[in-house]
């Protein structure tokens, strides 16, 4: 099944996306936090991209390794052999961790684990590597398993997504809906034909009032419940504490992806609300 049937099958329970892999007990963004979330059964792995100074893409959130392997220093300008000579800190890092004998990975070497095992959120640090990315996914046969995404908020930056060359990798726009501009953000949308949309909102009523537009469109609805500034009251510290009001009402809302740093208890969570 492609990641697009997958998204797009009506019958589906609510997606689960490891943020940065499932990295309790393996370090983000690593093959082991891949692997982990393959054997959990967990939908899709949101991973970050970066490019070395020699040119590799690879997987790190950060701009520096500080908070991964204790190195104060831009991520980006090693390169690619001295990235992957470089221990990573166990689970999220920081002071404290210690090191395990998972190194950076390359983007190839990620592909070569997904690949028809498990989707990929690739969340791009810069932009501009949108069609380097794409080529990349091509080349490894795993296009087909992954999404591109950027914010889509104007014609200017539909227009920007169109001109790149992402053919045959599913592109997910990244918007904010309000009562207000819902209709026009959906309008601007239109134009690019995303299979989902990570989304932010003014209030959950007004993704909920309009299901059945965003269902026309063809466009699932992704939302994060990360404990980031971004994520409002819909935090995995709030839904930990009670479920039901946070990701309860997110699906109830008509959101069928969720990214967590939680989602083993969040698997847990849709299933008990299945039987």
């Amino acid at each position: 099944m492609t990641y697009r049937d997958f998204i797009a099958n009506p019958a589906r329970d609510c997606a689960v996306v490891a943020h940065r892999g499932a990295w309790h007990g393996a370090p983000e963004n690593s093959l082991a936090a891949i692997e982990k979330a393959i054997a959990l059964g967990i939908d899709i792995v949101e991973l970050d991209i970066r490019k070395s100074a020699d040119g590799e893409l690879f997987l790190m959130h950060d701009d520096t390794l500080a908070r991964m392997a204790g190195i104060d220093r831009d991520a980006e300008t090693f390169t690619m052999a001295e990235l992957q000579a470089i221990a990573l800190r166990e689970d999220d890092g920081g002071e404290g961790r210690a090191l395990t004998d998972q190194r950076i990975p390359t983007l190839k070497q990620a592909l070569e684990v997904i690949r028809g095992r498990i989707f990929v959120d690739l969340d791009l640090k810069d932009r501009g590597l949108f069609s380097e990315v794409a080529a990349c996914a091509r080349e490894m046969g795993a296009h087909k398993d992954v999404d591109l995404k950027t914010k889509v908020m104007s014609r200017a930056d539909a227009a920007w997504v169109q001109a790149q060359k992402i053919d045959g990798v599913p592109f997910m726009g990244m918007a904010r809906f309000t009562a207000e501009g819902l209709h026009e953000t959906l309008h601007v949308l239109s134009e690019l034909s995303p299979f989902m949309c990570e989304i932010r909102f003014d209030n959950i009523d007004t993704i909920a009032r309009n299901r059945e537009v965003f269902t026309k469109a063809g466009m699932a609805l992704w939302v994060n419940t990360l404990d980031q500034a971004g994520s409002g009251e819909w935090t995995d510290s709030a839904a930990l504490a009670d479920p039901d009001l946070i990701w309860g009402r997110l699906i109830d809302a008509g959101i069928s992806v969720i990214q967590t740093d939680q989602p083993v208890a969040l698997q847990s969570y849709i299933k008990a609300r299945r039987a």
